[in-house]
């Protein structure tokens, strides 16, 4: 805002990890928080994700993805998924995505988010601590699992990659793999992330947003939000489909893939397309999933294993086909085709919980926190990819900071969206 203020009315849009942690750190901070959700709290990606916290992550964007993803492109039940179409914005996105795989661009994405991500660890710990928050929140790290030599290398090169980023990932041979995770069966090494966690994300979401209520925080669930209402390139607040009018001296746009048809209408053409993502649930029984003690990465086929309330949730995949919550059944139930090659001991019981869902991928692998260009009043907060929850509280932390005292850390402008030509 171009003269902060500490006690501003904000509307926050979009009850997800993203919204719900920026209207918690704005209320915190004694802003006046009305947040606006479409559907109810942790839906969509925030309710199906991974759980997995895992600061230090390298970008989607490296060298030779995008070769990998054209070889893949006509195989329904590959790790990374285009459906062929035409549909000139996924192709426009598609070559700036391209051209963002290089392994200077990588450094540069790396140099912005290891620090976010310190800070976001930090963040998950402390608010969960001073909140008392239950999610099952477990700081006890991951595992990157390899069936193959060439799994292995490449499990070992993105170790290299963030190692000097101030995180430890310690290369571990098949003995130390099976001693951390017995009910593997057979595999070549891997990588141990000891800076990792893993929790409940509808839990925390929701947890969390009832922390943001005791702040202070209005928070409504079924209002969907039509337009952002401003004049004079300042903000008034919001219209909703229903008619009614809420008042704001800013707004915070997080509602994932959904924020782009709302920026557009303000000027702003973001390169973010909807990424969709999957997950089984399964239960730990002897015909069911095995009792994981550790998460796990399936680094070959990029599923990830996390134990959650007695169950298994097996998730991943990366599908772009469009804005649609269409279930691919070939991709749905690849996740535990390919569970059942490294965890012999997973049974046939049915999954008691299937799901998918869209996550905001931006084309430059950094994800959009900051104001709308000419518009300080209105911040965005989309574009994270699968770092949605590893990087919710600490950009809600980064939303707040933009509102409350006119931008954060000048490394963390690099995520503005002023950064895209003509936005």
């Amino acid at each position: 805002m171009s003269s902060p203020s500490s006690h501003p009315t904000v509307v926050v849009v979009g009850g997800g990890v993203l919204g719900v942690s920026a209207a918690y750190h704005l209320s915190r901070e004694g802003a006046q928080v009305v947040l606006l959700e479409r559907d109810h709290l942790a839906a969509g990606a925030s309710w199906g994700n991974a759980g997995t916290v895992s600061p230090g992550h390298p970008p989607l964007n490296q060298p030779g993805r995008v070769g990998a993803a054209v070889r893949q492109m006509m195989d329904p039940t590959s790790p990374l998924y285009i459906k062929p179409r035409w549909d000139p914005r996924l192709w426009g996105w598609l070559l700036d995505f391209a051209r963002n795989c290089t392994a200077e661009r990588v450094e540069e994405v790396m140099r912005i988010l290891s620090p976010l991500g310190h800070e976001g660890l930090t963040g998950f710990q402390e608010i969960i601590e001073t909140e008392g928050l239950d999610c099952g929140f477990s700081a006890d790290g991951y595992l990157d699992v390899c069936r193959t030599e060439e799994g292995r290398e490449e499990a070992a090169h993105e170790a290299e990659v963030i190692r000097p980023y101030g995180y430890h990932p310690e290369l571990l041979d098949a003995d130390a793999i099976a001693r951390a995770e017995p009910t593997l069966g057979p595999v070549v090494g891997g990588v141990f992330y000891p800076e990792a966690a893993t929790l409940r994300p509808d839990c925390f979401v929701r947890e969390l947003a009832e922390a943001a209520r005791r702040r202070g925080a209005c928070l409504r669930e079924g209002v969907e939000v039509a337009e952002v209402m401003h004049g004079s390139g300042t903000v008034r607040g919001v219209r909703t489909v229903q008619g009614e009018v809420v008042g704001a001296d800013a707004v915070v746009l997080a509602t994932g893939p959904f924020s782009l048809a709302l920026a557009e209408e303000l000027g702003v053409s973001l390169p973010v397309q909807p990424g969709k993502g999957y997950h089984q649930d399964v239960k730990v029984a002897p015909d069911g999933a095995p009792p994981l003690r550790t998460a796990c990465v399936l680094h070959e086929t990029s599923v990830f294993c996390t134990p959650m309330d007695g169950s298994v949730r097996f998730a991943g995949t990366m599908e772009f086909s469009g804005l649609n919550d269409t279930v691919r059944r070939p991709r749905l139930e690849q996740l535990t085709r390919a569970a059942r090659t490294y965890f012999p001991g997973l049974g046939a019981r049915p999954p008691h919980s299937e799901w998918c869902g869209l996550r905001p991928v931006s084309s430059d692998g950094l994800p959009v926190v900051g104001p709308v260009p000419g518009m300080d009043d209105v911040v965005l907060a989309t574009g994270h990819g699968m770092l949605g929850l590893t990087l919710g509280p600490v950009s809600g932390a980064l939303v707040a900071d933009w509102i409350l005292r006119g931008g954060p850390d000048p490394l963390y402008r690099a995520l503005a969206p002023a950064r895209f030509a003509g936005g």
